[in-house]
């Protein structure tokens, strides 16, 4: 059934327009490799656009290029990652061509997809009103159908909405089978396989009986309506004369599919990217999207701008060193605009995690007192919880700070569940921490536990010797209780915080945070971590004050600057790929921590760790620090560390190594 097609214009000109983009000076306004990439002919286009290279700009001039030979708007169409993104480079081609710029489709892969699904919708059996789940929707559902089949009993822990929600989400982006998917990313889920597989039938059947799409849908079913109505296919195949992707390193495999089938009629496909900043794989991107473009479309013209407008030239012979050590590649090398600075990335070993941390925190300060805005300051890690030792010393010394790679350490939910546990082996009348135990538990909620404590409350005499065994327990909460009550015979046996954590995550947590939580492996290397700082401490009470008082804390208001609020930038580089600062910190360089341990005997995962070391150093504008520490404090004891293998691509003549006696903390000089 054809419904609601747009009329089709194959020719359309603004020769002649006084506003029209013969009037804009590309010469003037691109640099030669820029201009090259612009006015390419048509066919299957590769743009390789190094780091600050101005990849929006090339993108952004190419669309006005087009409209000045003569195609029509209408028959263009600009996929991009965010709405943001999509608006600023429509907004500057209306600023080159304010008259004749107005119908192109630009947005994102599932605005788009949203876009052709209210216009066709109905020949998949989605009429045009359907429902968008969001992301708290789609959790209500999926839980609802848990619920529905009876999967979560007694004796057996089922993934959490969340978690399976995102499993869902990966399958549907890399088009994999979930079994596969399973085997790869959650192998500990693989003795529920076929539930899992249940539940993902029966919420795609919920979806469609609510007339209901959720994010991941949006695409996939404007595929599955590209694939299964070749009429509709055969329109928007030759509607789109003119396809350009932006950001292309990042696609996942269903957005490849959507593209390649759009493209297929023209031929004229303009992707734009860097194959050096793919670092997205754990979210479904795939690398090998980029890197066989030219091999799915013979001919293909390959385009190279690799000036950088961001670095000095110091920074980028780093830069260029550690991306030539990848094999599987576009070979670029960026060539800077500025001056040399004159002053080499310095490369920083430090003793101890805790002198890192107290040598990024002095040099900081020292910093902003020569002039340098906080706001110009980052400090960048390969995970969250390599920030925790920087938290804690920038709090110390009252420097303010804001986090991109997540929340505040001690703020973060499976941080605060183990501090619970402890807070109540030190003190049993502890209300708050025994509901937010208890309800960790399945068949517990917030009823049960009130009742749970009532029957405490009511019990007089010394709460450490009181029998949780005896309790009236749900059928369902049975076992897990039998463990909880073991977990708690286990902390009345220690004193030392460290192994109160062990003992935490051991018997019980461990199963629930693979349980509860998409990303286990971050959030236990941060339980980890929390275990590492607890071994500064002898008992649990002090523990437990010095994490009250930081957890108190607002760094923000320790430290008053004229005029702006300035706070130094912390983030994961994942978190920091597109931004850019005057100073960066790279900390924890060591092998193991980045490149990370999972990454170390597989030469694909080394090769996307690289590209992110990559991404790190390229934020970089005016000077660069690489540290690591050559003993990690951790929650088992001292290791020693090697510096990351990364370092090594470097030639060190280009870096200057410094020496750093220990800095102890201070107070804030403010």
């Amino acid at each position: 059934m054809l419904n609601r097609f747009e009329p089709v214009t194959t020719h359309y000109s603004l020769a002649g327009h006084p506003q029209s983009a013969h009037h804009i000076d590309f010469a003037n306004d691109l640099n030669a490799q820029q201009i090259a990439a612009v006015q390419a002919k048509p066919g299957a286009n590769l743009v390789i656009a190094g780091a600050g290279s101005g990849k929006t700009r090339t993108l952004t001039y190419r669309v006005a290029w087009l409209l000045a030979q003569g195609v029509m708007p209408q028959n263009i169409l600009l996929l991009t990652f965010t709405n943001k993104a999509a608006h600023e480079m429509l907004a500057r081609v209306r600023t080159l061509i304010p008259v004749g710029s107005e119908g192109i489709w630009g947005g994102t892969f599932h605005s788009i997809g949203n876009r052709l699904l209210r216009l066709h919708g109905e020949n998949i059996g989605f009429p045009p009103g359907f429902s968008i789940l969001d992301r708290e929707d789609q959790k209500n559902m999926i839980e609802a159908v848990v619920v529905k089949e009876g999967l979560r009993t007694p004796d057996k822990r089922f993934p959490k909405a969340e978690v399976l929600s995102e499993i869902f989400g990966l399958a549907t982006n890399t088009l994999k089978p979930l079994p596969v998917l399973l085997t790869q990313r959650y192998p500990y889920f693989l003795g529920m396989a076929e539930q899992i597989a249940h539940v993902f039938t029966a919420f795609a059947v919920r979806k469609r009986a609510t007339h209901s799409l959720d994010f991941d849908d949006l695409l996939s079913k404007a595929l599955e309506l590209l694939e299964s109505h070749e009429e509709i296919a055969k329109f928007y195949r030759e509607k789109f004369h003119h396809i350009l992707v932006d950001e292309y390193q990042d696609t996942n495999r269903l957005q490849s599919e959507f593209v390649e089938r759009l493209a297929s009629h023209h031929g004229n496909i303009m992707i734009v990217g860097d194959d050096a900043q793919s670092i997205y794989s754990w979210r479904g991107a795939d690398f090998e999207n980029i890197l066989s473009f030219p091999k799915r479309h013979r001919g293909t013209s390959l385009f190279r701008i690799e000036t950088n407008y961001r670095s000095v030239p110091e920074i980028l012979d780093v830069s260029n060193a550690v991306i030539h050590a990848n094999k599987r590649q576009f070979e670029k090398t960026l060539t800077a605009m500025r001056p040399p600075a004159g002053k080499k990335p310095a490369w920083v070993p430090l003793a101890t995690n805790t002198e890192q941390a107290s040598f990024v925190a002095q040099r900081v300060l020292e910093l902003h007192e020569d002039g340098v805005p906080l706001n110009e300051i980052a400090v960048l890690y390969r995970a969250h919880y390599h920030s925790l030792e920087v938290q804690l010393e920038f709090t110390r010394r009252g420097i303010p700070f804001s986090i991109t790679s997540g929340i505040r350490f001690f703020e973060q939910a499976h941080i605060k569940d183990i501090a619970a546990f402890i807070r109540f082996s030190v003190n049993p009348r502890d209300e708050i921490s025994f509901k937010r135990i208890v309800r960790i538990l399945p068949g517990i909620g917030a009823k049960s536990a009130d009742s749970l404590w009532t029957q405490i409350a009511a019990n007089p005499g010394d709460k450490k010797d009181f029998d949780y065994s005896s309790l009236k327990i749900s059928t369902k909460a049975r076992k897990s209780w039998s463990q909880l009550t073991h977990t708690f015979r286990e902390l009345g046996k220690t004193i030392s915080p460290a192994s109160m954590i062990e003992s935490v995550l051991s018997t019980l947590y461990d199963d629930y945070l693979k349980e509860r939580f998409a990303n286990y492996e971050a959030r236990y290397e941060d339980i980890q971590t929390l275990a590492a700082f607890a071994r500064e401490f002898q008992n649990a009470e002090e523990f437990l004050s010095q994490l009250a008082l930081l957890s108190a804390v607002e760094t923000a208001d320790k430290i008053v600057l004229p005029g702006e609020n300035e706070r130094v930038t912390l983030s994961s580089v994942h978190q920091a790929k597109g931004l850019e600062w005057k100073i960066v910190f790279l900390i924890w360089l060591a092998d193991g921590m980045f490149p990370s341990s999972r990454s170390l005997d597989d030469p694909q995962a080394l090769e996307e760790e690289r590209r992110l070391f990559y991404v790190g150093l390229t934020r970089c504008k005016d000077e660069l620090y690489l540290s690591y520490p050559e003993i990690r404090l951790g929650g088992y004891g001292e290791a020693f560390q090697l510096p990351s293998r990364f370092l090594q691509d470097i030639p060190q003549t280009k870096l200057e190594r410094w020496k750093v006696d220990y800095l102890p903390s201070e107070e804030a000089p403010f």
